[in-house]
């Protein structure tokens, strides 16, 4: 794993990325930002989660990260994507302890990010109507983001939920051509790598994707968009 960088963000660094930040008290500001640090994780590195503790509240400044969860037999599966300029609260528990489940965060780019002590953020938060109405609204939105996976699972069948994956990278990456292997979507999807082979393989035999070595192109996006 990278080694954390300590430094703490310059006052215009948070200002960039919190949205309340203006809104609060300037005393509130600088206890925030004594407890805020710049960490950088290269791509493949756990952020936090599975045994690596809680880093914080997280505000992403560059990369992405994946969030996902995890069963007792390592089987993974991908609840959303934290983006340059956006939040993550739900992997802190102790800010919202409503949320009991585990949330694992981990770096699928290169990335540098803000992180704020779960703790400070907690007492700010009963403080401050405008961190306190900020975590709410983004754990709504990601629990929003949790339930749309929760009910690909529970009801689409594998070929729609996986069309609905290649569509959804296509958006993300703006290219038709995906480096990814069966191994990484089927952690994406919380499924067994044979059971992705075998289904790109079917849609290759229909025309949809042609596939190669780490690569996937699609050829008939349509055709795709027809299966969801």
């Amino acid at each position: 794993m990278t080694a954390p960088d300590t430094r703490i963000p310059s006052d215009d660094q948070l200002a960039d990325l919190l949205p309340f930040w203006t809104d609060i008290c300037p005393a509130n500001r600088d206890e925030l930002a004594r407890h805020a640090r710049v960490r950088r994780f290269a791509a493949g590195d756990m952020v936090q989660g599975c045994g690596y503790g809680c880093t914080g509240v997280i505000f992403l400044r560059s990369g992405s990260l994946r969030a996902f969860m995890m069963s007792d037999q390592g089987k993974e599966i991908t609840l959303f994507r934290v983006e340059a300029g956006e939040c993550c609260v739900l992997a802190a528990s102790c800010v919202l302890p409503q949320i009991t489940f585990d949330l694992a965060l981990s770096a699928e780019r290169d990335s540098e990010l803000i992180a704020i002590d779960p703790a400070c953020f907690g007492r700010l938060a009963e403080r401050e109507v405008h961190i306190e109405a900020f975590t709410y609204r983004q754990a709504l939105e990601r629990f929003s983001d949790c339930m749309w996976v929760m009910q690909q699972v529970l009801f689409m069948s594998f070929d729609r939920r996986l069309a609905v994956f290649l569509l959804d990278e296509l958006a993300r990456t703006g290219s038709p051509t995906l480096a990814i292997t069966h191994d990484q979507i089927a952690r994406h999807l919380g499924s067994a790598r044979e059971v992705v082979t075998r289904m790109l393989r079917y849609f290759a035999s229909e025309g949809l994707i042609a596939l190669s070595r780490g690569r996937i192109e699609v050829v008939d996006r349509a055709g795709l968009r027809a299966l969801v």
